[in-house]
């Protein structure tokens, strides 16, 4: 098949040579508004055709896209997509509003399109250790989750300048909850439970930088951490943590799970599988889950806004728990990042696209990541009211399905 690539920006450059060597990948080509960074993405990566606007490229003879756009963007370019008959693969989050994430699983629906959302947590070495766990019936009955993403905004102001321009500020404060899929991805894919009601506490920003203010934002939110409490479709609990301002070293994306007969937690120490006192002792499980730093392939990997990342810690290499062995041959010695999780998300996305069978990230699953956010945001405006999470259903097997 051939793909397109919207968007030649920050995370653009991790994807694009992934794609290019999938096997079942034909040509690759290029979408931005930029004319310059284009251009100098598609000399970089050795790209001949090239398109200057959204409309063009669903206009032309692509099979799928792939969206690395601003993340305001992501609903309305993949409904357009879908619309256009082209299958949609988008970086997270998949939308920013209910009138979004609703029209885009109406729009998948008629359109008999694969849609997969880019959420990296799913691939996580912890996650998919707890997904193993519960499959075997190891947890027990699940009592209580616990998922968190914790993304000081020291860290972010040239990100979102670079992606807002000259009213960045508009752009840059949106509410934490708006941006829940690596936390709440992390529970509902091992358990498959989804939230039913929320009750959300916010915390109003202390820093007097104009980004997390009423008057600035176009959201109007004051909120710089919220922090959520669900209930799950299974009857346990779960706490959602959302915070852009906290004294935490760099990224921290992690869960624990608490079962009848076993608990999985995780900290900044590390993480541990625990069983009920007297049964045996505390396993220790980071050499499961320890990803290999990755070596950047030249010394430009920094071009095209890279260097707006954080520190290298975002490029990983896969860890021992990762099933390596399904991945296309021709990955071997790419890059990789997120933990391990690119290659995993364009094999799983271009499989998809293949073969009609839906992949693990689709669009009723992106609902169930997001949705509760948006809601756990209106919980607390509203002083933490107790508010029922809306539900799209049950994702079908496959296109033939829908």
């Amino acid at each position: 098949m051939k793909v397109g690539i919207i968007g030649t920006g920050q995370f653009a450059p991790h994807f694009v040579p992934l794609f290019q060597v999938h096997p079942l990948v034909t040509e690759v080509v290029l979408c931005d508004i930029d004319p310059d960074k284009l251009a100098r993405t598609a000399q970089r990566f050795g790209i001949k055709t090239t398109y200057s606007s959204l409309d063009d490229i669903c206009e032309s003879d692509v099979d799928a896209v792939a969206i690395f756009t601003q993340n305001w963007l992501h609903g309305p370019q993949a409904i357009q997509a879908l619309e256009a008959g082209k299958h949609v693969y988008s970086a997270v989050p998949s939308a920013i509003s209910m009138t979004e994430i609703e029209s885009m699983v109406k729009t998948v629906t008629k359109s008999g399109r694969i849609y997969m959302v880019g959420e990296t947590s799913y691939y996580y070495p912890h996650v998919i250790y707890c997904r193993q766990k519960y499959k075997e019936g190891a947890f027990g009955t699940i009592v209580h989750g616990e998922a968190e993403y914790y993304h000081d905004f020291d860290s972010l102001y040239d990100v979102m300048k670079w992606r807002g321009g000259k009213d960045w500020l508009k752009t840059a404060g949106s509410p934490p909850m708006y941006y829940p899929t690596h936390s709440i991805s992390q529970i509902v894919s091992v358990t498959g439970a989804r939230m039913t009601h929320v009750s959300c506490q916010g915390f109003v920003d202390p820093v007097d930088d104009q980004v997390f203010k009423k008057n600035t934002n176009q959201w109007a939110n004051e909120f710089s951490n919220e922090s959520a409490l669900f209930k799950m479709s299974d009857g346990s609990s779960c706490r959602i943590n959302e915070f852009r301002r906290v004294g935490h070293q760099g990224l921290s994306e992690r869960m624990s799970l608490f079962g009848t007969k076993a608990s999985f937690e995780q900290n900044s120490g590390g993480s541990v599988w625990v069983e009920k006192y007297g049964v045996k002792p505390i396993e220790r499980l980071d050499h499961l889950f320890e990803a290999i730093p990755a070596k950047r392939n030249s010394p430009d990997e920094k071009r095209e806004g890279m260097e707006l990342l954080a520190d290298d810690s975002f490029l990983y290499e896969t860890a021992p728990i990762h099933d390596t062995s399904r991945l296309p041959e021709s990955f071997k010695g790419l890059p990789n990042a997120h933990y391990g999780s690119h290659q995993f998300l364009v094999d799983d996305f271009i499989v998809s696209c293949a073969t009609g069978e839906l992949p693990p990230n689709n669009i009723w699953q992106a609902a169930r990541y997001l949705v509760p956010g948006l809601i756990a945001h209106e919980s607390a405006l509203q002083g933490g009211k107790l508010l029922q999470v809306p539900d799209f259903g049950d994702a079908p097997r496959s296109l033939s399905e829908l």
